[in-house]
């Protein structure tokens, strides 16, 4: 039993559900998300909660009952409060500025890094060593903040690169004479 799946779904009065078959759509103050659901998952809304179950007893109905459950519930909380995700920048010369909507990262390359955001995510840069991407979908999000991460991964013996803000990089002693 999926201990995830059985939880129901609070819908808060903010938020209207509509469910149109196994398609479920969210609208909420930031925004809508829809999204299939699985046909081994059985879906129903009543007393402002959603609930999901498993149609059978077969292993791939119980392996989707679960993950249904969570992106169902991302989606409720995406349109209500949103996600986000802060990077940090360290080295010496590593930079990152808006140009309209993209991002530039300076990164020690001979060239600027232009990253622009996909639907619905934007970047906000408070300084210019900490990049903030927000927006309604969760996999959006955190997927636009793993593309900018894998530019320049931290390296283990200065530290320097982009890393998740309060990552702790595992530093490494240098060589020795």
């Amino acid at each position: 039993m999926s201990r995830i799946g059985k939880k129901p779904i609070a819908i808060p009065s903010s938020v209207t559900l509509t469910l149109d078959g196994q398609t479920v759509s969210v609208k909420g103050p930031k925004g809508q998300l829809s999204w299939t659901v699985i046909d081994d998952v059985v879906i129903t809304h009543e007393n402002g909660e959603l609930t999901l179950a498993p149609r059978d007893d077969s292993q791939r109905a119980r392996s989707m009952w679960g993950l249904s459950r969570t992106l169902v519930g991302n989606m409720v909380q995406g349109v209500t409060d949103g996600f986000e995700r802060k990077l940090e920048l360290v080295g010496v010369g590593y930079r990152a500025a808006l140009k309209g909507e993209s991002l530039s990262l300076q990164l020690g390359f001979s060239h600027d890094v232009e990253v622009a955001p996909p639907a619905g995510v934007t970047f906000v840069v408070p300084k210019q060593t900490e990049i903030t991407i927000s927006g309604i979908d969760k996999q959006a999000v955190g997927e636009i903040a793993s593309k900018i991460r894998r530019l320049r991964p931290p390296e283990p013996y200065k530290g320097k690169g982009v890393r998740y803000a309060g990552e702790k990089v595992r530093r490494k002693e240098g060589k020795k004479k």
